[in-house]
């Protein structure tokens, strides 16, 4: 069993993308548990938890073979209460991952976040960064993220690979109208060529080549997203 923590206080990191397209598909088709109270992630209100239901989640975790738990920004004051009177709790998540955006006031938060989660006992080896939604690879991410690498310096209270890295791309903005994952892109293999060679209006023959376009998208992203989730657990 393999067990990860999605995390951050600040929102706006890619938390439920991170565990949607990077984490789940790379841990077995894992079993992701939303822990939301306020921004329910869209499509699955149904098995959003409340962090107050800390003590179901721990005792529901042994049910599964891997699990990702997605903390969202307004629970994670109360998850790691709860976490910390549920004493040695810790133990049962295997990582922490902590998504940070080239962003001051995001940069800041998981600077806090991972305080938080160090001062709760979560040793460095299990607390692991994830640089997300980088511009480009010509990024300097020590400049963009200058007070985290000052931090892990000073600190090494966590783990950080400078290629544990999810750029920008065009795929996400694409993908989002439709609610799928990467992985449910890529399991379509529907003929296209075919179905843009048969269309009979120009209307169709669009809709079938940015269904086609997605595919190719996704096929690109998906390569560098297993790059980059080899080098988060190195």
């Amino acid at each position: 069993m393999t067990a990860a923590v999605i995390i951050n206080f600040s929102g706006n990191t890619g938390k439920s993308t991170t565990a949607d397209n990077l984490m789940a598909p790379r841990m077995d088709n894992a079993k992701i548990v939303r822990i939301e109270t306020i921004n329910a992630h869209e499509g699955d209100a149904d098995e959003n938890m409340t962090g107050k239901q800390y003590g179901d989640l721990v005792d529901g975790a042994a049910l599964f073979d891997d699990l990702v738990v997605d903390v969202g920004s307004s629970n994670v004051e109360v998850f790691q209460r709860l976490m910390n009177q549920y004493k040695g709790s810790h133990n049962i998540w295997d990582y922490f991952v902590v998504p940070v955006v080239p962003s001051d006031k995001q940069i800041k938060d998981t600077i806090s976040t991972i305080e938080a989660l160090s001062s709760g006992g979560i040793p460095a080896n299990k607390i692991r960064l994830l640089f997300n939604k980088v511009e480009s690879e010509d990024v300097d991410l020590e400049k963009a993220f200058a007070p985290i690498f000052n931090y892990y310096n000073a600190e090494k209270k966590f783990t950080l690979n400078p290629n544990a890295v999810v750029y920008e791309h065009e795929f996400f903005s694409r993908a989002r109208d439709q609610g799928k994952t990467i992985q449910d892109i890529l399991g379509d293999k529907t003929d296209y060529n075919a179905l843009i060679k048969s269309a009979e209006t120009p209307e169709d023959k669009l809709m079938y080549s940015r269904k086609r376009a997605l595919i190719w998208l996704a096929t690109e992203l998906n390569e560098k997203l297993d790059k980059a989730f080899k080098a988060l657990f190195e």
